[in-house]
């Protein structure tokens, strides 16, 4: 397989250089990887904290901004960051308010997050987690115990980031996280496999005419295969997967992510038969984003995220954000 790299060991070094090339209102720290908003610690301010595998981007250095994250830190291309970065970039946050880790529901993430919050709260600074746990595809999976974090993830860093810019208390801050991530599910869609740098080749084996019904951001087995289906076959049986367990009484907000390589002339057609058959179910939509958020290198494929929300969390929806991959309002 061609890639756009030097060698698999730089990949992630190289993005981030590159990264800070193209983004001086970010810190980066390419040697502890970290990155951080140049103004932090804001005072007065929740420190929120991500991270995760590299891989997934622009989840979650792209989320990095006024609006949303505090600071990343990105692991190795589908491995976790380890705590010793998540408690740099804790203390490089911290105003005295205390941080928010926001973890994704992987074993690796789960356990080093974990450890890094002790760490942290020996140093004097006062943690909170959320662990985001939306994927309906699978209970447990090759990473994880229980429900795969995905597309949801976003939904909680922006709504969260947006309440903690408005100088929120670190419990009201990892409430409505954690009320955000209980109101969302995910289902995701592969057409075709992922490709790791280290590997070099597809890391599992999807025949040209086949697809997987519920598959995992890393590429882990969902719940089926099948003869490749229609786009509007597709969302007739993602979404609702997705409403059957998160049954929806108002209305919603809905992700249309692609997983890498899907163009986003598909991706608006697939997101019309996602409209219609909420539409057909009675579910109004209050706000629709569409685009390539939460990804898996080089998967063709693509997930779909609902979150019911109130006219709160709605407001913290819209409110302003200025990040590298998200931005409106500024």
């Amino acid at each position: 397989m061609k890639m756009l790299i030097n060698v698999p060991e730089t990949v992630v070094a190289d993005a981030l250089r590159g990264i800070a090339a193209a983004h001086p209102e970010l810190t980066v720290d390419v040697e502890s990887r970290v990155v951080a908003r140049r103004d932090a610690p804001v005072a007065g301010k929740v420190g929120l904290v991500s991270g995760g595998g590299s891989g997934h981007e622009p989840l979650h250095a792209g989320f990095v901004g006024p609006g949303m994250l505090s600071a990343a830190c990105p692991g190795e291309v589908f491995t976790s960051p380890v705590p010793d970065q998540m408690v740099r970039a804790a203390a490089a946050v911290d105003s005295g308010a205390g941080v928010l880790f926001v973890v994704k529901n992987y074993t690796g993430d789960v356990l080093n997050f974990e450890m890094a919050a002790e760490l942290a709260e020996d140093e004097g600074i006062q943690v909170a987690r959320v662990v985001v746990d939306d994927d309906v595809a699978v209970s447990d999976s090759t990473f994880t115990a229980g429900r795969r974090g995905t597309g949801a993830t976003l939904f909680v860093e922006k709504i969260a980031g947006a309440l903690a810019d408005e100088g929120a208390p670190l419990e009201r801050v990892a409430a409505v996280a954690r009320q955000v991530n209980g109101a969302s599910r995910s289902f995701g869609v592969a057409l075709g496999a992922v490709t790791t740098p280290a590997k070099g080749s597809p890391t599992f084996d999807l025949p040209s005419g086949e697809l997987e019904l519920g598959i995992g951001i890393h590429g882990e087995p969902g719940r089926e295969r099948r003869p490749m289906m229609t786009s509007g076959e597709i969302a007739d049986f993602a979404v609702n997967a997705v409403l059957e367990d998160l049954r929806p009484t108002g209305p919603v907000l809905a992700l249309v992510n692609g997983m890498g390589a899907t163009p986003l002339l598909e991706l608006y057609g697939f997101n019309a038969e996602v409209h219609r058959v909420l539409s057909e179910r009675g579910v109004p939509v209050a706000r629709t984003l569409v685009g390539n958020y939460v990804t898996s290198l080089d998967m063709a494929g693509c997930s779909v995220t609902l979150c019911q929300v109130d006219e709160e969390l709605l407001r913290l929806w819209d409110a302003p954000v200025r990040t590298a991959a998200l931005r409106w309002g500024c």
